[in-house]
């Protein structure tokens, strides 16, 4: 199950977006707005002009709800075990285009 794809044709991830790190907390950009949609969400950056699609409603809960959890790795302890290491790819994918930022 794929739940995030920033191949857009946007604007490229930026080079210095710091490292991920599961086990530390992280919250939506400030310069994200995300947009409903059937599917999950449309996330844009205003800053980077990139767009990504948050192709689940699970995904978009837990990117929207990251600011209350101590950690990414606890943003997604409600999924099942088998399901976890797919959602942290995606966190991993939303920081590296700093869609999500360190808290």
């Amino acid at each position: 199950m794929s739940t995030e794809d920033s191949s857009s044709g946007a604007a490229a991830a930026p080079e210095d977006a710091p490292p991920f790190h599961p086990d530390r907390p992280y919250r939506l950009s400030p310069d994200v707005a995300l947009r409903p949609e059937h599917f999950g969400a449309l996330a844009y950056h205003f800053g980077t002009r990139q767009l990504s699609f948050l192709k689940s409603p699970q995904l978009v809960e837990c990117v929207t709800n990251l600011h209350r959890h101590p950690s990414a790795r606890s943003a997604v302890s409600h999924l099942p075990d088998a399901d976890r290491p797919t959602y942290l790819r995606a966190l991993a994918g939303l920081a590296g285009t700093r869609m999500i930022v360190p808290a």
